[in-house]
């Protein structure tokens, strides 16, 4: 694709998203079996930032409907059908052996880069803003109009040459099949498409344990603010011992503050099926004599079971019996 081109998706100018605003603006609906106007760029990329929150292969045209925050507001501010959204985030993620290849070119570059993300992301919602649309016909779905960072969940469990040796069928699958794909562009998207599944596990992990250390019960909300690096998702079973599917199940995923994190990662805690807290050999008489352990592990802070929520989904005996039995035992 030409950088001209690219320019319109990456580096838009006030003018141009101006004039893309007042198109969608303009638009009417279109009647189901009608073809739909062209996408233009601004939507494009707020799909694709879209794709953090929504997984599109959950979705197919009979369940569109159902899909999360933000794709039913795109729909009515786009005057789109969500399904338009859910497709078009297969494109840019290749899924669609059709879709278009410089989507997918953007795709790679954008979200290898979330400084790059981010400032498109803001550059796009001031337009909207100064347009007239509020947040709650396009919300600020990625929360970064208060001056956060965008910052992508779960990433320091991954290893990039882990991520590498699991790509290796993938990528000579996808040489095969979209030989009109650059090997690049490939490698970068399939190395988002990673990190971007670690985000939206962690961020399930983390919604459903209400943002506290599930160990000592530490809340990431403090002075009416997420700080979002205060806690970590990370797997039960690590991701690199995990199968595809293992690796998206938050059941196998526990939030925690770094030091307990660690604690369990490296088995001088570990947890039963009723969830109860176990410590490793040595470590109560290690807190006897070493005052920092104590204030670290000792109880408390940590409690003698796990701290969850009334409505959270418990993790699976599956995945802490394969803790007990290959970590904590080897500790």
């Amino acid at each position: 694709m030409a950088p001209s081109v690219i320019s319109e998706f990456l580096d838009p100018s006030p003018a141009a998203l101006a004039a893309q605003w007042k198109s969608v603006l303009a638009r009417e609906e279109v009647p189901k079996g009608s073809r739909q106007v062209p996408f233009v760029p601004s939507e494009v990329v707020l799909s694709l930032c879209a794709s953090l929150l929504v997984d599109h292969r959950r979705f197919g045209s009979s369940s569109a409907h159902r899909a999360g925050m933000p794709v039913q507001h795109f729909a009515s501010l786009f005057k789109r059908r969500p399904t338009s959204f859910i497709a078009k985030m297969a494109n840019l993620d290749g899924t669609r052996s059709h879709g278009g290849r410089h989507e997918v070119e953007v795709a790679s570059l954008m979200l290898s880069d979330s400084v790059l993300m981010q400032d498109v992301y803001l550059r796009i919602l001031r337009s909207a803003r100064s347009h007239g649309i509020d947040e709650h016909a396009l919300p600020d779905f990625l929360e970064l109009e208060n001056g956060e960072t965008l910052w992508l969940a779960g990433q320091e469990e991954l290893v990039q040459s882990e991520i590498e040796r699991s790509l290796e069928q993938s990528l000579e699958k996808w040489s095969s099949e979209r030989n009109d794909i650059p090997i690049a562009t490939t490698q970068r998207l399939l190395t988002s498409r990673v990190r971007i599944g670690q985000h939206r596990f962690a961020a399930g992990v983390l919604s459903n344990h209400e943002h506290r250390c599930v160990f000592c019960g530490l809340s990431a909300n403090i002075g009416g603010r997420r700080r979002p690096r205060l806690l970590t998702a990370s797997h039960i079973k690590p991701w690199r011992d995990s199968t595809d599917k293992e690796r998206l199940d938050r059941r196998n995923g526990f939030t925690a503050c770094p030091t307990h994190d660690i604690a369990f990662d490296t088995g001088l805690i570990t947890v039963d099926e009723d969830l109860n807290l176990h410590y490793a050999p040595g470590v109560e008489s290690d807190m006897e004599i070493e005052s920092p352990l104590r204030a670290a592990l000792g109880k408390p802070p940590l409690r003698d079971r796990l701290i969850l929520p009334d409505k959270a989904e418990r993790p699976d005996v599956v995945y802490l019996d394969w803790h007990r039995t290959q970590i904590y035992v080897a500790s």
